[in-house]
């Protein structure tokens, strides 16, 4: 099962990818255009795509925690570069908040104002879901637990049962990871006006795959070097 879910994730992953370039250069062009109302709503129109495009992740990723949550703290679809960068299970939606400060061009007093507020309010949550994590991680390193990978044939039973509360705690810290992504997202989003966040989205866009194209060079010298 593992292995099919994760074959199905990794051609998944590879597709996605391939669409995100295609959006990446809808939105440089629409980063370009004038300011009129029929471009205001074509930018609305290639923006509402791009969110469709990041939920449709979420969602995979959310069909993969359903049959193995592990693979989602080890993903098979990212290098090793790309996962040592990871916060359980993708970026830190604080990420999000960056690229907003560095790429986006004429905030406003008041709009700035808003992202500090969101960046605060991320940043509590970040914490808020990485003590659940922690508290997970501890789980599965008490006494007890490490008693039951020694115990007898005969309750391995109960060692199944801990394990499978192990996974439905680590869906519940991954799903409030992902929700936090996806609002962290929203709110940024809502602040900014559609040439903003057209510029926004390019921006964390060809940050992903950057670091996609980063990851992929490493392991293609990796062999080399170590020759």
């Amino acid at each position: 099962m593992t292995q099919h879910v994760q074959q199905s994730m990794d051609s998944f992953y590879e597709e996605w990818l391939l669409r995100q370039e295609n959006l990446l250069e809808q939105l440089l062009s629409a980063s370009t255009i004038s300011d009129s109302a029929s471009e205001i709503k074509h930018q609305g129109r290639l923006i509402d795509q791009v969110l469709c495009h990041y939920r449709q992740y979420l969602e995979e990723k959310s069909k993969v925690a359903s049959e193995d949550v592990f693979l989602l703290f080890s993903p098979t679809w990212l290098s090793a570069y790309e996962r040592a960068l990871l916060w359980i299970g993708d970026y830190k939606p604080s990420l999000i908040l960056r690229l907003a400060d560095g790429a986006v061009q004429g905030l406003t007093a008041e709009q700035r104002r808003r992202l500090e507020r969101v960046r605060d309010e991320t940043k509590r949550a970040e914490r808020e879901v990485s003590e659940a994590m922690a508290s997970v991680q501890e789980s599965m390193a008490s006494p007890r637990m490490v008693g039951l990978v020694r115990v007898v044939d005969g309750e391995i039973t109960e060692l199944e049962s801990a394990i499978e509360g192990l996974k439905r705690a680590l869906v519940r810290v991954s799903a409030r990871a992902d929700e936090l992504r996806a609002s962290t997202m929203r709110k940024v989003v809502g602040i900014l006006s559609p040439p903003q966040t057209v510029q926004f989205l390019a921006a964390t866009m060809h940050f992903q795959l950057r670091v996609r194209k980063w990851g992929l060079q490493r392991e293609e010298v990796g062999p080399s070097h170590s020759q």
